[in-house]
């Protein structure tokens, strides 16, 4: 069943639309907050549908993550407990939160440059950070390292691809989207 290929014509499609630089920051921004949709999947298809702006594509990425980043370490700071803490564990990801907290106190800064740069839910980190009264400038010098070489690495590695990382793609989209789908069931059952 063919259903990849006609979303990823439309994420093509979407990313050459003058207000996709404007949806990219904005998608990045929430992701390091509470979005659950990585920034790659805009960063990617615009990358593809416009090389030339590769660059700048990354650029808006990492600023826009950073930012938000950081108003995920203050709302984590201020608002943790009386608030987001209670969520976390209504939606069940209390034991996801602490896993972070148990990093945190391993690894220390290594953990958000980690999870900046990694497919690691980098919002925990930052609420985390927040919450466990990180410092401000470390933790957010490690975000705006470790977020800008992902984007710039994604964006680069798409430039460098090219048209025909592009074909390649477009022929081997439904399988690879397939097995994300089987990867993701059988990631929850080993890890529910």
């Amino acid at each position: 069943m063919k259903i990849f290929s006609p979303l990823y014509d439309w994420t093509l499609r979407w990313a050459k639309h003058k207000f996709a630089p404007a949806m990219l920051g904005f998608i990045s921004f929430i992701e390091s907050i509470f979005f659950p949709i990585p920034t790659d999947v805009m960063l990617a298809p615009m990358v593809l549908a416009e090389q030339k702006k590769a660059w700048r594509y990354a650029a808006i990425a990492t600023v826009t993550s950073v930012l938000g980043g950081a108003v995920g370490f203050w709302l984590g700071y201020f608002m943790f407990e009386p608030w987001i803490q209670p969520i976390i564990a209504e939606i069940g990801y209390q034991d996801k939160l602490d896993k972070v907290m148990a990093w945190f106190s391993e690894w220390g800064l290594w953990v958000v440059f980690i999870a900046g740069f990694s497919p690691v839910p980098y919002k925990l980190f930052t609420v985390s950070a927040g919450f466990l009264h990180m410092a401000f400038l470390p933790f957010f010098i490690a975000s705006a390292i470790s977020r800008g070489m992902r984007f710039y690495l994604v964006a680069g590695l798409i430039k460098w691809g090219g048209p025909n990382m592009e074909a390649k793609l477009r022929q081997w989209i439904d399988v690879i989207g397939w097995a994300v789908v089987v990867l993701v069931i059988i990631l929850y059952f080993v890890f529910r």
